[in-house]
């Protein structure tokens, strides 16, 4: 692999920004900052363009709609997962947790069987990809079938991080069961008879969910896998939790609950969507008042890994927190939760993900990327 000299470039470090810096990468790795001198290395100039470390998105269930884009409408899964991984390295995300969930109460993609080989897919396609794409394996917990198919991606290695959810009506995410019942009809186009039988199959299957919380959560940590709490909205669901080994709280619905899994340790995760949109769409508690409380550690593509980057660019105007400590939410900060010791800031030794940025207008959108020191994405826009 031939060497690189990025010069002229506006770098956000891990503590400080510093404008006319020298990166050099070798071997995939930064190798030097600001080098006094270098031999038989290519150069290019990133006149002035603000450079980031490759944004880490540790939950994107865009993938599912990538593989599903309308009820009942599937796409190759090597089609979809390449599609899915070109929009990544557009958008600026060079390692990115495709969001899969094993929910075999649910319709579509969600049943475990279909999941599995999405997990799968996206491991086969890595060896063709352009940014480091892995498994975050979502279950939930009302699902008596899935601990075995889960089990199973744990052992191969296909899946890296495992979040436990909980959608029945009443409580996490959809506290009103009416908004449940009527974003299941919206998403899946079911009929009234089969939202009751669904929903009654939740109910039923509840009782033993802690203990195949706890036999999953045993294997995960055995296989060197985080695990993720998600919606969490009590102290005690938090407790709970962390007991279990989460070390991640995903979509805290209020203040009470992001600060009670800061206080047990976890970091906390928000969805960057709901900053451009200026809330969040089941009514929960928005990703920007996390930030302006203090109590947000990551923010993900959710649903959307393109708002990714201009949602944090504009936090420091939106929540008055310094540039670095806006890109850490995207970068060093889910690399420590997902334990990815080798990326997450620009420093010597780390992978050379980086992101080197455009402003087009007031929004910013990733220009050059490089995946491990090779080169991912190179966009002109106007030119210049």
């Amino acid at each position: 692999m031939s060497r690189l000299l990025l010069t002229h470039a506006r770098v956000v470090f891990a503590h400080e920004v510093r404008d006319d810096v020298a990166i050099l990468i070798d071997n995939g790795v930064i190798a030097a900052i600001d080098p006094e001198a270098v031999g038989n290395t290519r150069t290019l100039d990133l006149s002035g363009r603000v450079l980031i470390p490759g944004m880490i998105d540790l939950h994107c269930d865009a993938l599912e709609k990538e593989v599903e884009p309308r009820p009942g409408v599937h796409f190759p899964l090597d089609f979809a997962c390449a599609q899915a991984d070109k929009r990544n390295a557009m958008a600026g995300i060079t390692t990115v947790f495709h969001a899969l969930s094993f929910a075999n109460h649910e319709l579509g993609v969600r049943n475990n069987g279909f999941a599995a080989e999405i997990a799968r897919a996206v491991h086969a396609w890595q060896a063709h990809a352009l940014v480091d794409n892995r498994v975050h394996a979502r279950y939930e917990v009302t699902d008596e079938t899935a601990p075995a198919v889960l089990a199973d991606l744990l052992h191969n290695g296909h899946a890296h991080l495992l979040s436990f959810m909980d959608h029945s009506p009443g409580q996490g995410q959809f506290q009103d069961v009416a908004a449940y019942r009527a974003y299941l009809a919206r998403s899946y186009k079911t009929s009234d008879a089969e939202l009751d039988a669904l929903l009654a199959g939740k109910k039923t299957a509840a009782a033993g969910a802690m203990e195949r919380m706890e036999q999953l959560a045993v294997l995960a940590r055995a296989r060197g896998v985080a695990i993720a709490s998600h919606d969490d909205d009590s102290e005690d669901k938090v407790n709970a939790l962390a007991d279990l080994g989460a070390v991640i709280s995903e979509f805290p619905t209020h203040l009470a609950a992001a600060q009670a899994a800061r206080a047990r340790g976890m970091a906390t995760l928000f969805g960057a969507p709901n900053i451009l949109r200026g809330k969040s769409q089941s009514g929960n508690m928005r990703a920007l008042d996390a930030v302006l409380e203090g109590v947000a550690d990551c923010l993900c593509g959710d649903y959307s890994p393109a708002a990714l980057l201009p949602s944090v660019m504009k936090l420091p105007e939106l929540a008055g927190i310094s540039l670095h400590e806006a890109i850490a939410l995207v970068t060093r900060n889910p690399a420590r939760a997902a334990g990815l010791s080798d990326r997450g800031e620009i420093a010597v030794g780390k992978r050379a993900d980086l992101v080197a940025i455009k402003h087009l207008g007031g929004l910013a959108q990733a220009q050059r990327i490089w995946v491990a020191g090779v080169p991912a994405l190179s966009a002109h826009f106007d030119h210049a």
